[in-house]
């Protein structure tokens, strides 16, 4: 199982930890940010499938910021699938 690290940019949560293991999103965490939400965001996409949490999460705004926790993890996330040759379409 691949494990992935991501500095998020122009957010709270500083570092996000995450696996994939055959296209499922597994252990997800963030340091730092809104401990409820994240640790929700986490439970609720455990064992789901990557392109589709990408689809669900990529774009969500947190305060006008134009990008939010979940829309770094989204975008971590297709770097990884990226970095592991998987095709995005």
């Amino acid at each position: 199982m691949a494990t992935y690290t991501y500095e998020p940019k122009g957010v709270c949560s500083q570092v996000i930890t995450f696996s994939i293991d055959d296209g499922k999103v597994h252990n997800v965490k963030f340091y730092g940010g809104c401990p409820g939400n994240l640790q929700a965001i986490s439970k609720l996409i455990e064992g789901a499938d990557a392109k589709k949490v990408i689809s669900i999460l990529k774009g969500n705004d947190c305060g006008g910021k134009g990008t939010s926790c979940a829309d770094q993890l989204a975008i971590a996330m297709e770097q990884a699938l990226a970095q592991a040759g998987v095709s995005q379409a």
